[in-house]
């Protein structure tokens, strides 16, 4: 088992091992009594007192006597009690030097004990056995009825055991390193016993006596280091006492330090004889075990020698045990090699001497980088830095670039751990050296790399990633926003920027800007920090500040040299949202306000751009608020924009109206106004400017003649959207009386049935673009004004619930298969990548909506049918929003949604037969639908009582529906929805043993009611199908006791093995009868029971199959027939009226 290996061979020999898993765990039954008066654990853990047990310890079902085993060990590394190590240790030695065997034996009794196991080693058999002898025996006395032991038990308690037993073995070392370690008896024996316990196929031998085995080898380095100390100074007092002359030297004080040299020099070599011997009896046998806790041991203390021990240890012999290991495949292992790696790289003066190990496994930890398991690559990211900054010529420029991609990965400790690698490679010393020259030239020198890296390396299109990779290494060079606004807004040809490299910057800044005064990761990017300290949050505050004081000068200068770049725009204006804006008033800074309002109007009249103009309507939504002193001022420039825009659409829409013919520019300065109006009614309430009847009335007229243009028509509709919300948020803050007395609830809904009709109409536009919009606001809406309006106390607001009329759900279920389930968009090659990428995320919305429409009870149930029976077709694009539709529908009405699910299956089996026609149930689209039943049918799960009801209504509706439509003239395959009987046998597996019995009564009373006698003599397939998936062994009439089937007994974890390979809840593989006849046969029961279980089975029913599971029973009937072959005659009859099913 534990796969040992030598320390021959080369040094860099690769060499691997299996990983292995151990059964399920059971909880332990120990029992833990300590002398009396101390608080003690029991069964089940819980403590109690005892009052009297005289000198005695109990673990498990054993009792030892005092004699054999004092507690002194017990009080200070079980969990129950607690004393100090080293008071323990102390009085322990005393009783070793009054009689070492005895003292010897309470302490490997304790390491025993500390495996979890019952046996005691008695005074006899420590002098007649061998350590070899001792071990088979307390193997033998295991009784290991339980998979745990104390080491690998994770409650508070048994971790302090782990810390109390590790803590002890150090102790016991430090206390005896002057005299009993060099008695060649202690720890002689002791490591001859560990080295054993060590290579025992017991796991929690091997595992306590490897941690015991490799923490006593840490404790005798500490010793060895500080024997070697002692020699070295001896030494260098006898050389110093050897330099006198020979008047001043003392002959006697040489003699002692020669004497005293002699001596340390014997220590150390018995010192390295027995960490020899625990290095090659335990540790090369055990870095390689298959139990990963075992290894990972083996690695950390190995890594703890070499750092403190460096001279013995660090060598190229050692080290080749960490560099194999790199390639284990627990990730544990890995970690404990990354982290005893880091422990030797952090000085330059051991890293010095590893130039050998780093040039032969330098490929592995540059590969580790990108580890399945992103703490090991974080990890092996530091490893490399650390090398980068004490061995920086062994990493070439292949080695870091491998490195550099991993700053924009999604987990935000691997990119921050590769934003400070390339923060050492490329710009720590670069931005000390321009420093040098001044602030403002290390801050460009800084930035110019910055922009270089990001622009040349193409790896990304967004520089907050970067931003947030360098913010913990590299935050005060990025907090120079006023360096950042100076290099923006130079105009110098030699030194400026690029187009390119401006949109860059830009971003920088702002992303700087968020990530000082949020804190936050970029969207994709986890985990961030949820809750911050009082001191960050005090510190974001301070940056907010200084930003502010920067920028609120500096942001109309750029929004001015920039103002014609749309995307740089946007990009500013998103500046005011980390503004701490009542400096505005408080530091007297209202004409830089005056300023920015000015330039934000620039901006709205130039561009036409969504999301530029999405950027202006949230900066003036943020610097619009009442708490502000500068509001009215705001107010009024936000009014003056809107007056401006308002008037220039309502002399458009009056154009519009009248004229007959539209030329091109008039149709682009409407849409162009519309669409201005409309973002910013998404923000700021334009109800006052009363747009609602232009609006509408363009919208009417192009409903009615078609002659108004998409770009038109999609603006016009949003803003009647919008209107409509807005109104909706004065009603809900009206009082009741309000509501009722102005009637605002009656002209409120009005509106809505009015524009919800409009949008309907829209649906059968001939513009897609005009179509989906129609779609996506009849959703949103709908769902606003659900029954759910009144919750909270909202009773008043009763008469604006809408419900949507039959036709309108029907436009909605076949625009959702004419836009979302089409698979000529789909499969269309017109487009590139991202184009097809945006469209599927438009049609994944629209989706998204329709489904919104059933959670939140708009649409019945009935109609998720429609994106139900597309489950398994589109579950590549749709699959996550479709199962949680299935989930959450699941929770409102369980018997519904089965039906739904029926429903679901129905349609689809329809639509089958109408394309196909009626056939065998092997074709390829029968197959489909009958996976997509297999999917069903797991998403009931293993509750079965929940969906007791639910199931069986699904079966009897199922059979119902089977047998609806007769059989075809002519047709040999029975009624035409008979095929469905295979699909419900899908769901047979989940319905309980009675219920399966009153279904098969109840096909059988459909057959007979149903079926001519001559068609039910016919052995139609899905009929064969449903009822074998209905019939138990029981109703064969098959004993299938433990006594008659005896099974063999499973491993605790097969059983949930096999769900995880063949997935849960699957229908077990089926067996044919006579298989189920030759395992009664094997059974050993009376042979006239056997014979006549066989002989009263019909020959339809010999010909089912039934659920058994798995398991090669052929050969072992086969070798039944052989050894009684006077019966092969008689059960031939039997077998001759079966068939074979695979």
């Amino acid at each position: 088992e534990d796969g040992a290996g030598s320390d021959s061979g080369s040094d860099f020999e690769d060499s691997l091992w299996k990983g292995s898993k151990r059964g399920a765990r059971t909880p332990l039954k120990w029992d833990l009594v300590v002398r009396a008066g101390i608080l003690v654990k029991t069964q089940g853990w819980e403590p109690r007192l005892l009052s009297s047990v005289p000198g005695s310890l109990t673990f498990g079902a054993s009792h030892v006597s005092a004699s054999c085993v004092t507690p002194y060990f017990y009080l200070c590394v079980f969990p129950c009690v607690s004393c100090p190590p080293q008071s323990v240790v102390d009085d322990w030695l005393e009783s070793y030097k009054q009689n070492k065997e005895t003292g010897f034996l309470e302490l490997i009794n304790f390491f025993i004990r500390s495996c979890g196991c019952k046996g005691v080693v008695t005074l006899e058999m420590l002098r007649k056995q061998q350590n070899s002898e001792i071990i088979q025996r307390l193997t033998e006395q295991f009784d290991e009825d339980s998979a745990e032991y104390p080491l690998i038990l994770t409650t508070r308690p048994w971790r302090k055991f782990r810390a109390g037993f590790c803590e002890l073995v150090a102790v016991l070392v430090q206390r005896c390193q002057y005299s009993i370690m060099y008695d060649e008896y202690l720890l002689d024996n002791l490591i001859s016993l560990l080295t054993g316990l060590s290579d025992s196929q017991v796991r929690a031998f091997r595992h306590t006596s490897t941690l015991a085995a490799m923490k006593l080898m840490t404790a005798l380095v500490r010793v060895a280091v500080g024997v070697s100390l002692h020699k070295d100074n001896s030494q260098r007092q006898y050389e110093a006492e050897r330099s006198k002359g020979p008047s001043r030297r003392a002959t006697d004080k040489l003699e002692a330090l020669l004497e005293k040299r002699r001596q340390l020099q014997e220590q150390q070599d018995e010192i390295e004889n027995m960490m020899n011997a625990i290095f090659k009896g335990v540790f090369v046998h055990r870095y390689r075990d298959m139990v990963p806790e075992i290894r990972a041991i083996c690695i950390e203390e190995m890594g703890n020698w070499m750092q403190n021990y460096s001279v013995s240890f660090l060598t190229d012999g050692y080290l080749k045990y960490i560099g194999w290991t790199l390639h284990d495949k627990q990730r544990d292992v890995r970690l404990k090699c990354l982290k005893a790696l880091q422990g030797l790289y952090c000085s330059r003066e051991m890293a010095s001497r590893m130039e050998l190990f780093t040039s032969r496994f330098k490929g592995r930890m540059v590969a580790m980088v990108l580890d399945k398991e992103p703490d090991v690559g974080v990890e092996a990211i530091k490893l490399l830095t650390l090398i980068l900054q004490n061995m920086e010529e062994m990493l070439t420029d292949e080695d870091c670039e491998a490195v550099y991609p991993v700053v924009y990965a999604s987990n935000r400790a691997l990119a921050a751990a590769a934003g400070e690698f390339l923060y050492r490679k490329q710009f720590d010393v670069e931005w000390e050296a321009g420093r040098e020259k001044g602030r403002r030239e290390g801050s460009r020198h800084f930035f110019r790399l910055l922009l270089a890296f990001f622009i040349e390396s193409e790896l990304h299109e967004h520089a907050a990633y970067l931003v947030d990779s360098l913010w913990d290494c590299a935050a005060t060079q990025l907090k120079d926003w006023e360096g950042l606004a100076h290099l923006l807004l130079e105009e110098s040809p030699k030194e400026g920027w690029g187009d390119q490299e401006e949109n860059a910057l830009i971003e920088v800044l702002v992303s700087s800007m968020r990530q000082a005064t949020e804190g936050k990761p970029p969207v994709g990017r986890g985990p961030g920090k949820k809750v911050f300290s009082a001191r960050e949050r005090k510190t974001q505050e301070d940056d907010r500040e200084k930003l502010t004081h920067y920028l609120i000068p500096l942001l109309p200068q750029l929004l001015a040299k920039f103002s014609a770049d749309a995307e740089k725009v946007a990009l500013l204006l998103q500046a005011p949202r980390y503004f701490k804006l009542s400096l505005y008033s408080s530091g007297r800074l209202e004409k830089y306000l005056e300023q920015l309002l000015a330039q934000v109007r620039e901006v709205v009249e130039k561009h036409t751009g969504q999301e530029v103009l999405e950027a202006a309507a949230r900066a003036l939504y943020v610097l619009c608020n009442p708490e502000f002193t500068f509001y009215s001022r705001v107010d009024f420039a936000r009014s003056h924009l809107v007056d401006m825009l308002a008037d220039k659409f309502q002399q458009d829409v009056a154009e519009l109206l009248q004229a007959s013919y539209l030329d091109e520019e008039e149709v682009y300065s409407m849409a162009a106004t519309l669409k201005r109006i409309s973002i910013f009614h998404n923000a700021h309430d334009l109800t006052p400017w009363q747009l609602w009847e232009p609006c509408f009335q363009l919208l009417q007229r192009a409903v009615d003649t078609g002659e108004i243009p998409k770009q038109v028509v999609v603006p016009t509709m949003t803003c009647l959207h919008f209107s409509i919300l807005w109104e909706l948020a004065h009603i809900t803050g009206a009082s009741p009386a309000q509501v009722r007395l102005g009637g605002l609830a009656e002209k409120g809904r009005v509106g809505v049935a009015s524009f919800c009709s409009l949008c309907q109409s829209c649906l059968s536009d001939v513009d897609a673009g005009v179509q989906e919009q129609a779609f996506v606001l009849l959703s949103d809406l709908l769902v606003v004004f659900s029954p759910q309006l009144v919750r909270g106390g909202r009773e008043a607001l009763q008469l604006l619930i809408y419900e949507p009329e039959v036709a309108l759900q029907s436009q909605l279920a076949g625009f959702l298969m004419d836009h979302v389930f089409n698979h000529t968009e789909l499969l269309g090659n017109d487009e590139d990548t991202e184009g097809k990428i945006h469209r599927l995320h438009q049609r994944r919305n629209l989706l998204a909506g329709f489904c919104k429409l059933i959670i939140y009870d708009v649409l019945e149930l009935s109609a998720a049918s429609d994106v139900f029976k597309h489950y398994a077709k589109f579950y590549k694009d749709y699959g996550d929003i479709i199962k949680e539709t299935l989930s959450r529908t699941r929770q409102i009405d369980r018997d519904e949604w089965a039906r739904t699910i029926l429903l679901s299956l129905q349609q689809l089996l329809t639509e089958m037969l109408l394309q196909h026609g009626p056939g065998p149930g092997s074709s390829k689209a029968f197959l489909e639908i009958r996976d997509l039943a297999r999917r069903f049918s797991l998403l009931f799960g293993p509750r079965r009582l929940h969906n007791r009801q639910a199931l069986f209504d699904m079966h009897k509706a199922g059979i119902k529906f089977a047998f609806q439509e007769p059989a075809p003239s002519g047709s040999e395959f029975g009624p035409l929805n008979l095929p469905f009987l295979e699909l419900l046998s899908e769901f047979s597996p989940r319905l309980l043993r009675p219920d399966k019995k009153v279904l098969l009564a109840y096909l059988g009373k459909t057959c007979q009611a149903r079926l001519s006698p001559q068609d039910q003599a016919k052995r139609w397939p899905p009929i064969l199908t449903y009822r074998r998936s209905l019939i138990s062994l029981d109703d064969m009439g098959l004993d299938t006791s433990q006594d008659a089937m005896p099974r063999p007994q499973r491993r605790p974890d097969s059983a949930a093995k096999k769900r995880r390979l063949d997935g849960e809840g699957q229908m077990p593989h089926s067996r044919p009868v006579w298989e189920i006849v030759g395992v009664a046969l094997l059974a050993g029961t009376p042979l006239s029971a056997r014979l006549k279980a066989g002989c009263q089975l019909a020959p339809e029913t010999l010909s089912q199959t039934v659920p058994l599971g798995t398991g090669p029973l052929r050969p072992r009937i086969t070798a039944a027939f052989r050894v009684l072959p006077s019966l092969r005659n008689r059960i031939s009859a039997i077998l001759s009226r079966t068939t074979w099913v695979q």
